[in-house]
């Protein structure tokens, strides 16, 4: 883990550091923190973003506010961190241009080879800011303390997965010092923490980002068989306790596979439900921890907010770490569109283009749940018996687990009665379909998209809905099932996650179509990605595609209006009686995807992209008998899974320049004529 190398924590920034609330935080900073990397992928592995819960044999746990206030000391109470990243002159009041600015409190520009975009490398700030003069006037003192608060967020709790980079979305916050301790720096870096797990639950995502000290400790004290031994002292805040610790790092995927077998053994009574109630707990805890305010956001069900990235607290699924009995849980609610949120697209004021979900944590008080304290909290007998059959309890394979499936359900979860869930209003699910849609217009096999002509397709561009707070609108008439996450985790498969809580029966089934570290409920196709049909493949008679290829105008209006009329004309020519016996406007699915590499079967069938036989026959007589240059096919293009997965809010060229390629692959040419 990365810590502030060469800006040591002057006693002059203390007071600033208090009255900013991330005191505690920097006096953890001046600790050296390893990560064990195989123990936290394991645990990551488990983690499931429908629910925003680690699914565990006995249950779900996760990571809540009360254990952001404790680990890091972090306030959970006060003002959303949201705002605008970068064009602070037309959002606020009394803003600056962003460089403009830059240099007014910090008095200092970085050189251009030292700054990304919006992001200033922090060698440059460890160089600059590493140590304040003895001499120092306040206002210098101030400048060193804005840049030392802006390296503490950005490395401590808001790192992304380069690590290196500090972005100046902090000015608004260090301009004014006095106000900062008035924002819940805790619940922003819960939502950071949420997002970057729930992006790397994507089989595509390698690196994991966010404050992950406080993962790492959360793991050792809620789990008290994976500590670390020798480790026994207590200090404020409790993530200190594990500083120096130094795991090995080698051989990560047998050490991955190891920890994967431990949590699939784990039982009930292992997991410490309430760890902070410890009289060793209360001697080094900080009073202003317990006050009410925070205390009771601990218990919200809530927005958490970090400008763009807006996250759910849902502690509804694991009451049982607040000392109550779990009962089985309401379906998990769906934001799968705000997850596709990540700030690109443009800048904004996010108070203003989502205003909803930040009116969920104003009024976090009202959200409070009321429940039934127990003395030997813990999962009900309902529960479990629920849990056993949709959940997903065990990841390694039946050979190495030993079958644990038929371990009863412990006395002590009948003792503990039924559990109740407490009344809560739930906000409307907001599901992502622009993925689903976007596919759909592939034209691959699986789309069942609606047919367009080329003339249509090289025309359509602002078909597409608006990707602001409102759910997006369906293209071509085609919907999506609700059930079905397709959020920025990549994750565009069905999840059974539409089983929590609704009754649906996925059980411990063995290996499927998505067996892997996920099992079934990771398929890797939406839902709706049905299976190639029965159908009859669309042709175009050769002699009029030889006839055209053959024409004077073949060269010279290739691409123009009137080479897509003549394409209509003789594709419509020869599927007019197809159609005409057919009920609806959907295009019978083809025998081949447009996108996987060519076939070597022989037929009146497409391949190559699309290109017809005909076309490499009689259409290669008559360019050889015209002693022409020979006709050259472009390959399909293979889109890799960052590009179907890229989340560009800004995404209608991209389209428009896809459609445009692939009528060109269609028409036996390269797409570069179409740039």
């Amino acid at each position: 883990m990365r810590r502030q190398q060469g800006m040591r924590l002057d006693d002059r920034y203390v007071p600033y550091l208090q009255m900013a609330g991330l005191y505690h935080l920097a006096r953890l900073n001046d600790r050296w923190f390893r990560l064990d990397e195989a123990l936290v992928s394991a645990f990551v592995e488990r983690w499931r973003p429908e629910t925003h819960t680690f699914h565990m044999p006995f249950g779900e746990c996760t990571i809540t506010l009360q254990d952001v206030a404790y680990q890091l000391g972090l306030p959970v109470d006060g003002r959303y961190v949201s705002g605008c990243l970068s064009e602070f002159h037309i959002y606020i009041d009394g803003g600056r241009p962003p460089w403009v600015w830059f240099q007014e409190l910090l008095g200092v520009i970085p050189p251009p080879s030292q700054v990304q975009k919006y992001a200033v490398n922090c060698t440059w700030f460890q160089e600059t800011f590493g140590q304040c003069p003895e001499d120092a006037d306040d206002e210098t003192v101030r400048r060193y303390v804005r840049a030392y608060i802006m390296m503490l967020l950005g490395t401590q709790l808001f790192a992304d997965k380069s690590g290196n980079r500090i972005h100046i979305r902090w000015l608004p916050y260090v301009a004014r010092l006095e106000e900062l301790g008035t924002y819940s720096w805790g619940s922003a870096a819960l939502a950071w923490l949420y997002r970057c797990m729930c992006r790397v639950a994507n089989r595509h995502v390698v690196k994991l980002a966010g404050p992950l000290q406080l993962l790492q400790s959360w793991i050792f004290w809620r789990f008290p068989q994976f500590r670390p031994t020798g480790y026994e002292a207590f200090s404020w805040p409790l993530a200190s306790r594990w500083a120096g610790y130094n795991p090995s790092g080698s051989k990560k995927g047998p050490r991955v596979r190891a920890w994967r077998l431990r949590i699939d053994r784990l039982q009930s009574r292992e997991f410490i439900w309430m760890p902070y109630s410890s009289p060793d707990v209360l001697q080094v805890l900080h009073p202003e921890v317990l006050e009410p305010r925070h205390m009771a956001v601990w218990r919200s069900v809530t927005a958490l907010i970090y400008f763009a990235v807006i996250e759910w607290h849902q502690i509804d699924r694991v009451l049982p770490q607040f000392g109550g009995v779990q009962a089985p849980p309401r379906p998990a609610l769906n934001i799968d569109f705000l997850m596709s949120k990540d700030g690109r697209g443009g800048d904004r004021w996010f108070p203003s283009s989502m205003p909803k979900w930040h009116a969920y944590w104003d009024a976090r008080q009202d959200s409070v749940l009321r429940f039934d304290v127990v003395a030997d909290p813990g999962p009900s007998h309902q529960f479990l018996q629920w849990w056993s059959q949709h959940g997903k309890r065990f990841l390694a394979p039946d050979t190495q687990l030993g079958d644990p499936r038929s371990v009863p359900i412990p006395v002590e979860a009948s003792q503990r009665g039924p559990g109740r869930v407490p009344d809560m209003d739930r906000p409307d699910d907001v599901p992502d379909r622009r993925r689903v849609e976007r596919r759909m217009g592939v034209g691959t096999r699986r789309s069942q998209r609606q047919w367009r002509w080329p003339d249509q397709t090289a025309r359509s561009g602002s078909d597409h809905g608006d990707d602001d707070d409102d759910q997006p609108g369906h293209v071509g008439g085609c919907t999506h099932d609700g059930g079905t996450s397709t959020h920025d985790g990549g994750h565009g498969g069905e999840w059974y996650g539409t089983g929590l809580g609704d009754g649906a029966d996925t059980g411990d089934a063995g290996p499927g179509p998505g067996a892997g570290p996920l099992g079934d409920y990771f398929v890797g196709v939406p839902a709706d990605d049905q299976a190639e049909q029965g159908g009859t493949p669309w042709r175009i008679s050769g002699s009029q595609w030889a006839d055209f290829v053959g024409s004077d105008s073949f060269v010279g209006d290739f691409g123009s209006p009137r080479f897509l009329d003549e394409i209509t004309a003789i594709m419509q020519g020869e599927v007019t009686p197809r159609r005409a016996g057919q009920t609806s406007g959907i295009q019978a699915p083809l025998d081949v995807d447009l996108n996987e590499p060519p076939s070597s079967s022989a037929g009146q069938q497409f391949r190559l992209g699309g290109t017809p036989t005909s076309a490499f026959t009689a259409a290669s007589d008559s360019i050889a008998a015209s002693s022409a240059a020979p006709l050259r096919v472009a390959p399909p293009v293979q889109p890799t899974p960052q590009e179907e997965d890229d989340e560009i809010e800004d995404e209608e060229p991209l389209v428009r320049r896809g459609q445009r390629a692939r009528i060109a692959r269609r028409c036996g040419t390269g797409s570069h004529l179409f740039r």
